[in-house]
């Protein structure tokens, strides 16, 4: 069978078809996340009944868990703490908070809504849909979902401080969904995907605006930095690859058909082509280069796309 490769001359893939199966029991939710950790095992964050599926980089099965995040299982990243022990941070819509998990998802601890009467009670909802770790330890929070805000804690969940709000203004936001440090200039930022305003923001590490990505962007979600360039799934139908420049390198399985169907997410099995993406919502990419991709699908759809080498 001829193998079937997407993406442009310096950034092309193979598409792993039938990878990562689902043993008979195990059924999948929206897929909202994925990460990798240091031995290529990948981690899949789901709404259904075990929220976190776990492959290893053949795409052998090798666990579940989560039963807790049922239903709001939705932000989803992996950091190293300065013991050396890889953890897993998770947001939960449903339940409205943060936990932090070792690998094998014991809960280390949980966070709720911030105390902040001023933004929440009420109608006024905490709903977090993202989260990530600074170098330093310290923790963001995206409320993508609630009154639109960033909330900054330290590394054991106390809390620092909040920015953002409903708007459009620098420093305002509209639906903050996905969040992520960026690394690769001299001192680290934090990337907001500002989705409904159809672009990134940048902030200081302590919430001060510095720039808007606007270009080359239409939804979206989050990101996934690997070695200079950031790796963002866009909602409407494609995966976007920035250089260390935040320049277009390429947009991967785009399909501008896909998010304008009827009933999109939730379209047809025989509409679904492995070489095109419908509604990209996670990415990461493993040591070799690999790439994992998730979308907003309520069966869920999970593609491996093999990184080849020039």
């Amino acid at each position: 069978m001829k193998q079937q490769v997407i993406g442009c001359a310096s950034h092309s893939y193979e598409i792993a078809d039938g990878w990562g199966k689902l043993p008979a029991n195990l059924t999948y939710g929206y897929t909202h996340g994925v990460c990798v950790d240091s031995q290529d095992n990948v981690y899949v964050h789901n709404t259904g009944k075990d929220a976190v599926i776990v492959f290893d980089r053949a795409g052998r099965f090798l666990t579940s868990w989560g039963q807790e995040f049922e239903g709001g299982a939705h932000g989803f990243y992996l950091h190293k703490d300065q013991d050396g022990k890889e953890y897993l941070f998770c947001t939960d819509t449903k339940r409205g908070l943060l936990a932090k998990m070792t690998l094998d998802g014991k809960l280390i601890w949980e966070k709720g809504q911030p105390d902040r009467p001023n933004l929440y009670g009420g109608e006024r909802r905490y709903v977090p849909t993202d989260v990530c770790v600074a170098p330093n330890g310290d923790i963001y929070v995206a409320d993508g979902y609630g009154q639109y805000y960033v909330h900054h804690y330290n590394s054991e969940g106390g809390y620092i401080r909040s920015w953002g709000g409903r708007g459009s203004e620098p420093g305002q936001l509209l639906e903050p969904h996905g969040i992520s440090v960026n690394l690769r200039g001299h001192e680290p930022e934090l990337y907001v995907a500002d989705r409904r305003n159809h672009r990134i923001q940048v902030f200081t590490m302590n919430g001060q605006h510095k720039r808007f990505m606007e270009h080359n962007l239409d939804l979206p979600c989050s990101f996934y930095f690997f070695g200079d360039e950031v790796y963002i799934p866009d909602l409407d139908s494609r995966v976007t690859i920035l250089d260390k420049d935040d320049r277009l390198i390429t947009h991967l399985g785009e399909d501008q058909q896909a998010y304008k169907q009827k009933g999109w997410p939730n379209l047809p099995k025989a509409y679904f082509r492995p070489d095109k993406f419908s509604s990209p919502h996670g990415v990461c990419v493993d040591s070799r280069g690999d790439m994992y991709v998730v979308e907003w699908i309520s069966e869920g759809r999970l593609t491996k796309l093999i990184r080849q080498v020039e």
